[in-house]
């Protein structure tokens, strides 16, 4: 090499084992520098998942607080079933053979709410733990189940609701819209996109 030219060694590079990135801070003297979302090289650790923000924290957070009330208000209705049907009746202004008819009715659509809506609290739960874990699909589906909860929980308080329930029930169903209208502001905030668009990246890059 010509004196007066310095080699890569000389200036501070020196070349990695094969299959390895470069340290930090070193920069290849020639080319362009690999891209931060690039693959790791052949034998190179997988990239480190990013910190979960604050305001993925508080968006799952938001939706799993809402769940569990969800189920709480579940069993409190189904505990006072009776009370309800006789309200729900009273308010049909039905008797005789027709308030018995409708209450077999009720009684039928009870056993098959009662099964739909365990497997609902479960599939629920279960898009909450994939949210928690980066599966942007999952934030999702709870933007879409979110979205529906707060707009029939805005119907029930302008008086759409065509049961009425005792006091511990509808406050609990206040609580619950609050807290979804918590999760789909937090989980939408910038961060939380970008946080769920690095780990669907970190996922790829280590299959």
């Amino acid at each position: 090499m010509a004196a007066g030219q310095d080699g890569p060694e000389q200036q501070g590079w020196q070349q990695p084992p094969y299959g390895q990135q470069p340290p930090y801070g070193q920069q290849p003297p020639y080319g362009y520098p690999p891209a931060p979302w690039a693959a790791p090289g052949w034998g190179a650790p997988p990239p480190a998942p990013m910190e979960r923000p604050q305001a993925v924290r508080i968006g799952v957070g938001a939706f799993l607080a809402g769940a569990i009330l969800g189920l709480i208000a579940s069993i409190a209705t189904i505990g006072d079933y009776d009370e309800v049907v006789d309200r729900a009746i009273a308010d049909a202004n039905v008797s005789g053979d027709d308030a018995r008819v409708a209450r077999e009715v009720a009684e039928a659509f009870a056993v098959v709410g009662i099964v739909a809506g365990l497997l609902s609290v479960a599939l629920y739960f279960l898009f909450i733990w994939f949210a928690w874990n980066g599966r942007n699909w999952a934030r999702i589906v709870l933007f879409v189940v979110g979205g529906f909860g707060i707009v029939g929980g805005l119907a029930g308080l302008a008086g759409g609701g065509g049961v009425s329930y005792d006091g511990f029930v509808n406050t609990l169903s206040v609580f619950r819209l609050l807290l979804l209208i918590a999760g789909v502001v937090a989980l939408a905030q910038k961060v939380s996109s970008e946080w769920y668009r690095h780990e669907r990246w970190r996922r790829s890059v280590t299959r």
